[in-house]
């Protein structure tokens, strides 16, 4: 494996360094705090700054309108986005563009590819989270009916299903296959209700009853619902470390500059531990993302399973943002717990990753297994 970035994926990276040099961390705060102050929509003009840089499309192929990248390119520029938190749906929107052109049928592809690398078309995912083996996941389930599926059931928790305009729905059929269907948000029989995501974003409760998808507006390839489960864990473990990323140097900085007995704080010993020990969380983070968007993109390679290095990276971003918030909460003293002070924002949107993610001792269970079974295999 070699983790050299392409002249693609720099040049992917420089240009989201530039979009989001002038992004403000997001006002949202935690609704706990503020109740009533979730946004009622996404960063639209910043959306339209993505599309117009080609960053939407980084993994939809040319001859639909994107760039034809693959996710390592995703994940560069989630991380990015991560460190001002761009309030973008840019991971769910790719991570269900990517589904499309890798499994869709050609008919999908040019009805909805095209629109989504423009920005014109939002996606979206109901996944209630990413651990893995959660078993909401299997709330839903898809039933073939004549030429079309009929669904049935309820999602929680999924991300911007207010403004998007396709959601992507997890079916599970009576054969324990998943399929994926594509359905509008106005579709007859598809209810949103209200709910809040702990950094404060809007959150919606999925309800289907008797919801009918064409037969082509549906995924039915083997293996296209774990494809796309572990994009969207990869996916939010590069928000995780972009997210730590800008937590450590916003920690560097004040640490620097605050000082106590005629010296900066980040001179004294027990602050530079810390410091250096959030450092070693996010370089594990970063190796073990990279490793897993390789695996994502190249598929298996005659080891464990693509999931076995998804769960490693779930491991480490689950822990290592957690311990990266409380470590720079500690080490800011009351401006730690100033809601006025962009850290408490971060803080927010890492508990919600952490949570998205799952806790790490249910990925360190599922690697155990991965493990057991390609020793049995």
């Amino acid at each position: 494996m070699d983790f050299t970035f392409t002249e693609e994926q720099q040049a992917v990276v420089e240009a989201a360094k530039a979009l989001f040099a002038d992004v403000a961390p997001d006002g949202v705060p935690s609704p706990a705090l503020t109740p009533g102050a979730v946004a009622d929509d996404f960063d639209r003009a910043l959306w339209s700054r993505l599309a117009d840089a080609d960053l939407l499309g980084v993994l939809i192929d040319a001859e639909h309108g994107g760039v034809g990248l693959d996710p390592i390119a995703l994940c560069l520029v989630l991380r990015e986005s991560a460190k001002v938190l761009a309030r973008v749906p840019l991971l769910e929107s790719a991570a269900a563009a990517y589904a499309v052109g890798a499994q869709g049928g050609e008919e999908l592809k040019r009805r909805v590819l095209p629109g989504a690398a423009r920005g014109e078309l939002v996606l979206t995912v109901a996944a209630s989270g990413r651990t893995g083996h959660d078993p909401a996941e299997l709330a839903v389930t898809a039933q073939r009916d004549g030429d079309g599926w009929v669904l049935d059931g309820v999602q929680t928790a999924v991300p911007w299903a207010q403004n998007a305009d396709l959601i992507v729905v997890p079916g599970h059929t009576t054969e324990g296959r998943t399929v994926l269907a594509l359905v509008p948000r106005e579709q007859p029989g598809l209810a949103v209700a209200e709910q809040t995501s702990t950094s404060g974003e809007r959150l919606g409760e999925l309800r289907l009853e008797s919801v009918r998808v064409a037969a082509s507006d549906v995924i039915d390839a083997d293996g296209a619902w774990d494809g796309l489960r572990d994009l969207l864990a990869t996916g939010t473990c590069a928000l995780a470390l972009g997210l730590g990323e800008g937590v450590l140097r916003m920690t560097s900085e004040y640490t620097s500059k605050r000082e106590q007995f005629g010296h900066p704080v980040a001179t004294f010993q027990a602050v530079a531990v810390q410091a250096a020990d959030r450092y070693i969380d996010l370089r594990a983070m970063e190796v073990t993302l990279w490793q897993a968007a390789w695996r994502v993109s190249t598929g298996a390679d005659g080891s464990l399973p693509t999931a076995g290095d998804v769960a490693v990276a779930k491991i480490w971003a689950s822990d290592g943002v957690r311990r990266v918030v409380q470590t720079a909460q500690h080490l800011h003293g009351g401006f730690g717990a100033d809601t006025d002070y962009p850290l408490h924002r971060y803080h927010a949107w890492a508990k919600q990753l952490e949570l998205s993610l799952g806790p790490a001792a249910a990925h360190e269970e599922a690697l155990g297994d991965l493990l057991a079974a390609h020793a049995l295999g």
